[in-house]
């Protein structure tokens, strides 16, 4: 035998001899030339930052895209919204000056056992205009929403009151119940309880607080006034100066939470 014949040893071909590779297509070429892939280290770490930078990208435009209802929105729209958010802060920060008197006055008071009696009184009537165990009055609107056809789900009613406390109400009343922080709307359209107690149409809710903040409130394009109508309903809102919320709560002692303080 001929020993330049082995068919092992040349150019590290893995066995394939010139004329064989020769033979072969350009497309298996491209293929022997790709798999298996060398990927160097600079490679890998231009990989790793491309896929960052392209992650990154992914959640600027998703972020850019929930802000798409605002960026869609008329002017005036805009504007009653940028309002409304000033009212707010307006609100924090009248409490956040009433606190900071209230504090002042303890402290320079001659006779600061009375004065702390003082405002526990102050503050107990508002805890009981939030529980709902006293009467309030103030101004503030009337919400009367008619159902003719009984289109008016509980949801719609809830979503009300959220807007209503969101624009600053103090204390609100629908028909003869009055709404404190667990009330919940329950039953079907026609058939709506508030509490468990069934109210029925007109709707009238008796909201103490900023008339100039509660109304644009319910007015707001897409808002309560809207979505009602859509339902054939009908809601009218009327700003008075004095507006009485007389319906009570039984005060509850609670079961098992105690004053941190005794």
């Amino acid at each position: 035998m001929n020993g330049g014949e082995n068919p092992g040893n040349g150019n590290g071909t893995g066995g394939a001899s010139e004329p064989e590779r020769q033979q072969l297509t350009g497309r298996q070429r491209l293929a022997a030339g790709l798999w298996p892939p060398r990927v160097t280290r600079a490679q890998l770490i231009v990989a790793v930052l491309l896929f960052v930078l392209g992650l990154g990208l992914a959640i600027q435009v998703t972020s850019n895209n929930d802000d798409s209802a605002l960026r869609g929105a008329r002017q005036e729209d805009l504007v009653r919204i940028l309002d409304e958010l000033d009212n707010r802060t307006q609100r924090l920060e009248d409490e956040k000056q009433r606190l900071d008197a209230q504090r002042t006055e303890l402290e320079t008071s001659s006779d600061q056992a009375e004065e702390a009696r003082k405002q526990t009184r102050e503050k107990e009537q508002q805890l009981g205009i939030l529980a709902g165990t006293v009467a309030a009055q103030g101004p503030g609107i009337t919400l009367t929403i008619d159902d003719p056809s009984g289109t008016v789900e509980p949801d719609m009613l809830l979503d009300a009151i959220q807007e209503l406390r969101a624009a600053g109400a103090e204390a609100i009343q629908v028909n003869d119940v009055r709404v404190v922080a667990d009330t919940y709307f329950s039953g079907t359209g026609g058939d709506v309880q508030v509490d468990g107690n069934r109210v029925a149409a007109p709707y009238v809710f008796k909201v103490i607080g900023k008339p100039q903040d509660l109304e644009p409130a319910l007015n707001i394009p897409g808002g309560v006034v809207q979505t009602l109508e859509k339902e054939q309903a009908t809601a009218t809102v009327t700003r008075a100066e004095r507006i009485i919320v007389d319906a009570l709560r039984p005060a509850k002692r609670p079961d098992y939470a105690r004053s941190s303080s005794q």
